[in-house]
């Protein structure tokens, strides 16, 4: 039996303003996954911050569906430990203790120096120009006071490099494990704003680009994450002195 092709459905007009403006509508097609696609994205680009309660109902307004889909898709993300399940079902942003932090940042150090290495091979200026403009963005709103924008930016730069790679499944695991550093960069401003001995370590990774240089942009990567996270290890250690609880979750 031939089954006939489903009629494209319209878009959902958007819900009030439920004070979740970290998300956008979404169609009825695959519902459950366009919802899960547009958390994931709010929690890579840092658009969530860690402790940050959600509610069903809430998300399921601002993005202008069912409460099923939503419920479906931070169930998956729970699974994935970006989300937490507490007490009387609430659910919360995960955070990173000091430890997690440090150790999923020695898994990128190796994962983001390989994505680094293959897209100084391919990249094409096209893809140069489009880092180099968010570079400019992230330097334009760290200069203004601006956090959301920086961190947004600060995503743009790095994803667009691991995605000029031209490796699906690496950038699949490097996107896994930012689901959870994503809302960590919230610390950063104003508690832990990068800095770095010599000139911003973007500026290194854009040359190492524009040289086709594997070894150079690997380098440049790494520093960058090791020297412009420096400051937010010592406000996380920070956080941990003050509630006298190793390993507390911020």
């Amino acid at each position: 039996m031939t089954i006939p092709p489903q009629q494209p459905s319209s878009t959902l007009p958007a819900a009030e303003d439920m004070g979740l403006g970290f998300l956008t509508p979404v169609g009825r097609e695959n519902l459950t996954g366009r919802v899960y696609g547009e958390l994931r994205g709010a929690l890579m680009e840092g658009r969530m911050y860690p402790g940050q309660r959600l509610k069903i109902r809430e998300l399921a307004q601002q993005l202008g569906v069912s409460e099923t889909p939503v419920r479906e898709a931070v169930m998956q993300l729970v699974r994935e430990r970006a989300l937490r399940m507490e007490q009387a079902k609430a659910i919360t942003v995960a955070g990173l203790t000091l430890a997690q932090y440090r150790e999923l940042r020695q898994v990128r150090t190796a994962l983001e120096g390989l994505a680094a290495e293959a897209a100084a091979r391919r990249i094409t200026m096209a893809e140069i120009r489009a880092l180099d403009r968010a570079h400019a963005e992230l330097v334009r709103a760290e200069a203004a006071g601006e956090a959301a924008p920086a961190i947004r930016a600060n995503w743009r730069f790095h994803h667009g490099l691991y995605r000029a790679a031209g490796m699906p499944e690496l950038l699949a695991v490097i996107e896994g494990i930012w689901l959870r550093n994503g809302p960590m960069l919230n610390h950063l401003y104003p508690h832990a704003r990068p800095t770095y001995p010599g000139r911003h370590r973007h500026l290194d990774i854009l040359d190492g680009l524009r040289a086709h240089d594997p070894a150079a942009t690997r380098i440049a990567v790494q520093a960058d994450m090791v020297e412009g996270g420096e400051g937010l290890l010592r406000y996380l250690a920070s956080l941990e002195d003050a509630s006298g609880i190793k390993g507390m979750n911020p």
